[in-house]
């Protein structure tokens, strides 16, 4: 084998890596600590460092380099994997120019600070003008990658490689055929009551708790820390540097549980990467679909059992004495399970909570194709709200201003939140039938096993498995909606 050539390929792969890393860095300090009058150099810094990235990137030695490689025969499979994979991300960033490059960093880093404005004034205008560039860029970006069909394939493969839009068309419909008349159905039935969940929990309690929650699932704080942002998110420097963030809101103790569990699950996987492949494809998250049925396995199967909350209940107390008085662990489970439609995402049940993914699909693709204007966003989206959930939606804050995505040029990410829903509980389905009494170690708080098997089935390979052949390693089949519905019909029936 080229051990010199092999070699230069991953130390520039590292320098790339670290350079992105870098910007990573400043992007997080953005939306954690960064004063306010830092941001428009913030935006300069970020957008200049893109560039470099980039132009490490296409630099045409390490082109040389990949072209020699991938016709050397003595290479092992990870590193033919690694090469090829590389060599497929090099085609595609030698569309985008350096300049394309900057400019579209440079407005991602002004749409933000104007969402943070507009979501704080409550006023759509405010954002308007900053979200239309930036979707008139994601135009352009879906034109110089090239698509079939639409132009929403460009983008949505970037997040979920080989998913197109008549795969997710289906994969809703089928889903849509289920979820419409169970929910109807469940809501013909008594409610349990929730009012407890709502009121004064003080937020450094609160914290603590989210800090616990997170040490049982096994969160490495020695490689990884916890925030607080506008919207939860993590990202990562490395394995072992993993930041998460949360929301904690006094008044409704929804939100920072849930926003725990599910970037807690995002973490682990970050921290599950194998470190010997960083800046390597073989050290990145395979797809947004894989990454979000981990965050949504720790939220769903495992933080939304009643398993779970048997095991967490004097714990709950503790921190929050006298607000449960006279409940039990099983009055917990039936409020944060409760199936009601509602505004905001990511407080919703698992099953409305799809069609919060759907809105939001339907309306990129309007963006994307321009059959929809920026300008109308806020009535077409207060519109499906209320056709889709039976909700009206009060001001834009609560509604088209609530995530965070768009200001980060995100387009085509949401459909990988349904996608991850539905693997989390297949691959929920498998590792119950493998790992024997996973319930009874869940209500014991030993969630090691789980996270163990985790590890193996999916982290540790990074993207040298794609997603289609992680699902049939572990279940022997793709996608399927099955698993998510018997799951949902099974809990939600009793």
């Amino acid at each position: 084998m080229n051990y010199v050539n092999y070699e230069k390929y991953t130390a520039w792969m590292r320098k790339i890596a670290d350079v992105k890393n870098a910007i990573a860095v400043l992007s997080w300090d953005q939306e954690t600590y960064q004063p306010s009058m830092g941001a428009d150099f913030r935006g300069q810094q970020i957008s200049t460092l893109s560039g470099l990235a980039h132009d490490l990137f296409l630099n045409p030695e390490l082109e040389k380099v990949l072209a020699d490689l991938q016709t050397d025969t003595s290479l092992t499979d990870s590193q033919k994997k690694n090469v090829q994979l590389s060599f497929d991300d090099l085609k595609r960033e030698k569309k985008y120019s350096t300049a394309f490059v900057e400019e579209i960093s440079k407005a991602i880093s002004e749409a933000y600070h104007a969402w943070v404005k507009a979501r704080s004034k409550n006023d759509f205008k405010t954002f308007e003008p900053k979200l239309k560039k930036l979707v008139e860029l994601k135009r352009k970006e879906a034109e110089l990658l090239g698509y079939e069909n639409h132009p929403y394939n460009a983008l949505l493969n970037l997040y979920e490689p080989l998913q197109t839009v008549s795969d997710t068309d289906v994969l809703f419909d089928d889903l849509k055929k289920e979820l419409v008349p169970f929910i109807k159905k469940i809501a013909e039935k008594k409610q349990p009551k929730n009012d407890f969940m709502f009121g004064h929990f003080p937020k450094q309690n609160q914290w603590q708790l989210g800090i616990e929650l997170l040490k049982q699932m096994n969160f490495d704080f020695n490689a990884g820390r916890q925030d607080e942002s506008v919207h939860p998110f993590t990202t990562a420097f490395a394995p072992t540097d993993v930041r998460l963030t949360t929301h904690i809101e006094e008044k409704n103790f929804y939100t920072m549980i849930w926003s725990c569990l599910h970037e807690g699950g995002h973490g682990l996987y970050e921290q599950g990467l194998p470190t010997s492949h960083y800046g390597l494809p073989g050290g990145e998250a395979v797809s947004l679909g894989i990454h979000e049925s981990q965050s949504r396995l720790w939220e769903n199967m495992v933080g939304r059992s009643l398993n779970y909350w048997k095991g967490n209940w004097k714990t709950v107390q503790q921190f929050f004495p006298g607000k449960f008085e006279n409940l039990t662990a099983v009055d917990f489970y039936k409020a944060i399970n409760m199936v009601e439609p509602s505004l905001i995402r990511i407080e919703a049940d698992e099953l409305t909570y799809h069609f919060h993914v759907i809105i939001r699909y339907e309306i990129e693709k309007l963006l994307l194709d321009g059959s929809l204007e920026v300008a109308d966003i806020p009535a077409v989206w207060n519109k499906k709200y209320f056709d889709y959930l039976g909700v009206k939606v009060p001001n834009d804050a609560m509604g088209c201003l609530q995530d965070i995505h768009w200001s980060h040029g995100s387009f085509g990410y949401f459909p990988t939140y349904t996608i991850g829903s539905l693997y989390a509980a297949q691959f929920f389905h498998f590792a119950k039938k493998e790992i024997a009494g996973l319930d009874s170690m869940i209500e014991n708080g030993d969630l090691k096993p789980l996270l163990e098997w985790l590890r193996k089935k999916i982290h540790q390979h990074g993207r040298l498995k794609s997603a289609k052949e992680i699902s049939e390693d572990i279940c022997g089949e793709p996608l399927n909606v099955k698993y998510f519905v018997d799951y949902a019909k099974e809990k939600f029936g009793n």
